[in-house]
């Protein structure tokens, strides 16, 4: 069971993060976290781990590289949770109902949670400047 969790879990984070390489937010740290507990019972998979670490980390730091990015990411976080909200609420709109809100809203709060850590681990060093 706990094998098959760890698959399920890194197979989540994996598809994901390739939706969000291409949706707003951090997509490669979500990949980069699938392909790490994946590689947990796929040792195999080891060997992509690193040049997706590399990227993602980039990708972190250009995210928070100005304030104008951190806008925009705050602002595409706050329209997903927004969205979801919408979503729950008006039974007219097309796949309306809590279950398409509350991915968004997750959706939301992870793309959110990642922007804080990605500039807390920018700017660790820099007074949080």
């Amino acid at each position: 069971m706990k094998r098959l969790g760890v698959i399920v879990l890194g197979a989540v984070l994996l598809v994901v993060g390739v939706a969000m390489l291409v949706l707003p937010g951090p997509g490669l740290l979500l990949v980069l976290a699938g392909l790490v507990v994946l590689a947990s019972e796929f040792p195999k998979l080891e060997r992509y781990v690193d040049p997706v670490r590399d990227q993602a980390m980039k990708a972190a730091e250009q995210s928070v590289s100005s304030p104008l990015r951190i806008a925009f990411s705050v602002a595409a976080g706050l329209a997903l949770v927004a969205a979801g909200v919408v979503w729950g609420l008006v039974k007219s709109l097309p796949l309306a109902g809590w279950s398409t809100g509350s991915s968004l809203i997750l959706s939301g709060v992870v793309l959110l949670g990642l922007l804080v850590w990605s500039y807390r681990r920018v700017h660790a060093g820099t007074g949080g400047r």
